[in-house]
């Protein structure tokens, strides 16, 4: 029996919610509007499902409704927001297996990267959290290949920077 697309969204959509929060978590900075706004996402998504192509990824689907979603809420409110990103800990996104060294280390990097602008976060999040290429980062973000590269570069030079910087203030 062939599957309709609402039952492919649908089922992918179980089990793509944890990578979709996470990457809302980096677009807002909050747990409540994660969860939002991977609520509305997942609305949409099952609203649109008949849109979606079988034979393509739902997880770049998916990553670019929500995406979008954000981008036309924070037009409508015209408010950015200044909430940082939670403490990893809080978030639950730490891994109860590694060292306390491990732990102290991601919360630097997540800490670090919710000082990045909108931008460049939501790209290093795709490339390097969720694994996209730089052509799928593209494609999900809506902007040229070079933007990419140009952002995960420029987020890297602000990243070392940041770490220069409290080595300094150490």
């Amino acid at each position: 029996m062939k599957k309709t697309c609402l039952s492919v969204v649908r089922e992918g959509l179980t089990d793509l919610y944890p990578r979709l929060w996470r990457f809302c978590l980096a677009l807002t900075g909050s747990r409540a509007s994660a969860d939002d706004l991977a609520q509305q996402s997942c609305l949409q998504a099952l609203d649109k499902a008949e849109s979606f192509q079988a034979d393509s990824h739902l997880d770049r689907w998916i990553f670019t409704i929500a995406r979008r979603v954000w981008l036309n809420d924070r037009r409508a409110q015209k408010v950015r927001v200044g909430t940082g990103v939670v403490d990893a800990q809080e978030a639950g996104l730490r891994d109860e297996k590694p060292g306390p060294e491990t732990n102290f280390f991601t919360q630097q990097v997540l800490e670090r990267m919710s000082a990045l602008p909108d931008g460049q976060r939501e790209t290093v999040l795709l490339v390097y959290v969720e694994g996209f290429s730089y052509r799928e980062a593209a494609e999900a973000l809506d902007i040229p290949i070079g933007t990419v590269m140009s952002r995960l570069s420029a987020a890297r030079r602000e990243m070392a920077g940041l770490r220069e910087a409290e080595e300094v203030s150490s």
